[in-house]
């Protein structure tokens, strides 16, 4: 085995209780934030990709039936998924049709009724895609904060057990009465282990936050885009 390694594996090893403590903290914090920033960008790499897939498929479809069939197979999508939300609602303005078919799309299901109720339903999807949009940006940030604590609280956590290595340190010194090198440095490079371990959990996880809101608020702002065009979509329908 690496002499580093046995020297670092050594130290822990003989550290006091409550570094023992600290470092265990950090060591749990790393491995809550490690898999929290594997799953997240998994569900974010997911997200994009078949957003993308679905947002062309929409744009060249003529039928919203088959863009909603395609938003039901695309389930990793933010996009799909709103979509899905309002084409439901939609559907709700023109119960008697069983189906979007290319002709109806042209009105996109509201063919029937009044203009009055024609916008009143238009407000009801308006909500949906609202409520919608909501939901999938508390999806997506679920979890995420924990990043940002894991950044801003593992290097003070870190500290506290440096400045108690090295309380233990300087009491080792006046109960030997010696400040040899002997005497100190065991405590000194234990007091720095955990300093080294909360850096080592913040760092990662500061970088890893602050990546995952920027394509959060991407995907965010596709999301409020999306819903505009179809918005637009519907009422120019209706004005026909």
């Amino acid at each position: 085995m690496d002499p580093a390694r046995m020297d670092i594996i050594n130290i822990v090893s003989n550290a006091g209780p409550m570094v023992q403590f600290v470092l265990a903290l950090l060591l749990f914090f790393s491995i809550a934030s490690w898999t929290i920033m594997i799953l997240k960008y998994r569900y974010i790499k997911k997200a994009f990709y078949e957003s993308a897939i679905f947002i062309d498929f929409f744009w060249k479809s003529k039928d919203l039936s088959d863009a909603f069939n395609k938003a039901k197979q695309l389930k990793g999508s933010p996009i799909a998924r709103i979509f899905r939300v309002g084409y439901m609602e939609l559907r709700k303005l023109s119960p008697a049709s069983g189906s979007t078919t290319a002709e109806t799309s042209k009105a996109h299901g509201v063919e029937k009724g009044s203009l009055k109720a024609r916008f009143a339903g238009i407000d009801n999807v308006k909500r949906a895609l609202r409520r919608a949009i909501n939901t999938e940006t508390t999806r997506m940030t679920r979890m995420v904060p924990f990043l940002a604590t894991t950044g801003n609280t593992t290097p003070f956590i870190g500290l506290f057990g440096t400045v108690w290595g090295i309380m233990n340190s300087f009491h080792g010194i006046g109960i030997k009465g010696s400040a040899s090198l002997a005497v100190v440095a065991p405590g000194i490079s234990e007091a720095l282990i955990a300093t080294a371990a909360g850096l080592a959990a913040a760092i990662p996880a500061v970088i890893a936050f602050n990546h995952f809101m920027h394509k959060i608020r991407i995907i965010e702002s596709e999301l409020q885009n999306f819903s505009a065009d179809f918005l637009n979509i519907i009422e120019r329908s209706i004005m026909k």
